[in-house]
């Protein structure tokens, strides 16, 4: 079905609304979120930039990573004019909104330059808009994120958070399917295909908005996973790190009246698929060229007369590669300091420009994201290395020894200080936005008493038949060990604010031989969030025992696909054969 034709941005037309409630005039009812509006009334006049048909305004107001969307919009043929006063909200051809981060923030920083009233105004003018994720959920009356926060108001309902009692995971983190209903238009091509989420909060469909819906998805409820009324469009997943589903999403939006040059293959989603996720360690080799490597045990030289840095490809290259061969998340780790550096020329930056400029599912970036002082003096806060990061292409970042060291502070006084990288990044870009990296190491005991710790039976007896162990935690890239177990440090990390948990083992580190199945299994029972098991991978089989036995949502591998030794692909399809959802 096509859309109907792009308005012209000089007529003025009523916005179509199923029933009274909905809308401007529920808005006015309830005197609601845009704000009160200005004596004067705003004017609609189509700048030059504008009038061209290959333009789309996109309203960044500064939290958190677009710059996917940037590239996505690029990519099939668009600039970018960005929104700089309310005007060029109302003059704008077709409006993209990719909102991220917390609800209150993006309200409180919209009504206070006066966008609020102008994004009502648009689309309540039926111009062509597209909300994504947080642009979708600020459209109703209000959500529950921070205490009961104002929206726009223009469809009825609150925006709640996810109930983990009923046993899903909060964040909802990965590729989910959609229920569609007729009359979606830009998702006409996405049938059962999976879609990527990563949120905590979402909306509820009810029958004061059920004409607004235009499909849902299940995650321990149905919740609306996208909207439409006429030419307005909002999504709660986000189209530009769905892969080619997203783009075509993307295409439909953008060319509403052209056929799609490229449908994507038949999906088989039904359900939140696992996730497999292709990890790149990144150093400098000894000629400081940036090089992928993989670690034994986390020792990434070979053992050769010239000790010198593993090689195994260039970052941007394999992140790409990896993007094609169906990755379903990339995860870059810095493993080397750059400590010398100003931030706005650490070199993962660039690394991270360049890989969201082809890479469309979601970026990690893990390594260095804690305070820091340069050569010159300048000190810079976890909280502006995040930022930068953000701004060059991750969705997430990944915490690793900091986090260690506030969970052991946090343990120790029972007190949440608000001050260390995990709590400060978290409430500003949200949780799901934080993944904190756990590297722990086996220690055996005789007896399950032996220390304060979490202690389990293992299944595999220690070197002197021992049938416990505890997981003690270390920081500095394995080097030193910390007097906290893995379980201890999860639990605090949950509460603290992390969004999910990247469980690496340094026994299993390398091998082959399979995840740590016992830690995996302790780990993911013991919290609500996400978690992805990592280290040991060295077969297709080795993906389906983690996934069979443990409650892991994710599972990483480096080496294995660096080598070429297992292919992304073939892990999916011995997936798909042992009846595990995956994306393909």
């Amino acid at each position: 079905m096509e859309a109907p034709p792009i308005i012209s941005p000089t007529k003025t037309l009523p916005f179509r609304s199923a029933s009274p409630s909905s809308s401007l005039l529920f808005r006015r009812k309830h005197r609601l979120n845009c704000g009160r509006r200005p004596s004067r009334s705003f004017t609609v006049r189509a700048s030059s930039a504008a009038s061209d048909d290959s333009v789309v305004t996109l309203l960044d107001y500064g939290a958190g990573n677009v710059r996917s969307v940037r590239n996505a919009i690029r990519r099939l043929g668009f600039q970018v004019k960005d929104v700089q006063t309310p005007k060029d909200i109302l003059n704008a051809n077709r409006l993209i909104f990719p909102g991220v981060g917390a609800f209150a923030a993006a309200m409180d920083v919209l009504s206070k330059n006066g966008m609020a009233e102008a994004l009502c105004e648009y689309i309540e003018r039926d111009r062509p808009f597209l909300g994504i994720c947080l642009g979708l959920q600020l459209l109703f009356e209000s959500s529950e994120e921070k205490g009961q926060v104002s929206g726009l108001g223009l469809i009825p309902g609150v925006v709640g958070r996810f109930d983990s009692s009923n046993g899903v995971r909060v964040p909802h983190i990965g590729w989910n399917a959609l229920q569609i209903r007729e009359d979606s238009l830009i998702l006409d091509d996405v049938g059962t295909h999976h879609v990527y989420f990563v949120h905590s909060y979402r909306a509820m469909p009810s029958d004061d908005n059920k004409e607004w819906v235009s499909s849902t998805c299940n995650y321990g409820d149905n919740f609306i996973a996208s909207v439409r009324r006429g030419n307005v469009h909002a999504v709660q997943f986000h189209p530009e790190k769905s892969g080619d589903v997203g783009l075509s999403i993307l295409r439909r939006f953008l060319y509403p009246n052209s056929p799609l040059e490229k449908k994507p293959i038949e999906g088989k989603g039904s359900k939140l698929a696992k996730r497999v996720i292709a990890c790149l360690d990144v150093r400098t080799n000894d000629k400081g060229d940036l090089v992928v490597t993989k670690g034994d045990q986390y020792d990434v030289r070979e053992h050769t007369k010239e000790n010198e840095v593993r090689e195994l490809g260039k970052p941007v290259e394999l992140a790409g590669q990896y993007y094609t061969d169906g990755a379903d998340e990339v995860s870059f780790l810095n493993i080397t300091g750059f400590r010398d550096f100003p931030l706005g020329d650490l070199p993962m930056l660039q690394v991270l420009r360049y890989a969201s400029e082809n890479v469309f599912v979601p970026l990690t970036v893990g390594g260095g994201i804690r305070d820091f002082t340069d050569a010159t003096g300048r000190h810079y806060s976890s909280l502006e290395v995040a930022s930068e990061y953000f701004r060059c292409g991750a969705d997430k970042i990944s915490i690793g020894s900091d986090a260690v060291y506030a969970a052991e502070e946090y343990l120790r006084t029972g007190v949440k200080s608000g001050k260390s990288s995990l709590e400060q990044i978290s409430r500003v870009y949200g949780n799901q936005a934080v993944v904190v990296s756990v590297d722990p190491r086996r220690v055996y005991v005789k007896n399950q008493n032996d220390v304060k710790l979490k202690t389990i039976r293992v299944t595999n007896p220690g070197p002197n038949g021992e049938e416990y162990a505890w997981y003690q935690c270390t920081v500095s890239g394995g080097r030193e060990g910390r007097p906290i177990g893995a379980y201890e440090l999860a639990k605090a990390v949950e509460e603290l604010g992390a969004g999910e948990i990247l469980l690496n083992c340094i026994d299993c580190d390398g091998q082959g031989k399979g995840f740590d199945i016992d830690l995996v299994k302790l780990i993911s029972d013991a919290v609500t969030i996400p978690v992805i098991a990592s280290s040991g991978a060295g077969g297709v089989e080795h993906f389906s025992e983690v996934f069979m036995k443990t409650n892991a949502s994710a599972a990483l591998a480096a080496g294995i696909f660096h080598r070429k030794e297992v292919p992304i692909h073939s892990v999916k399809e011995h997936l798909l054969k042992e009846g595990i959802e995956v994306r393909i």
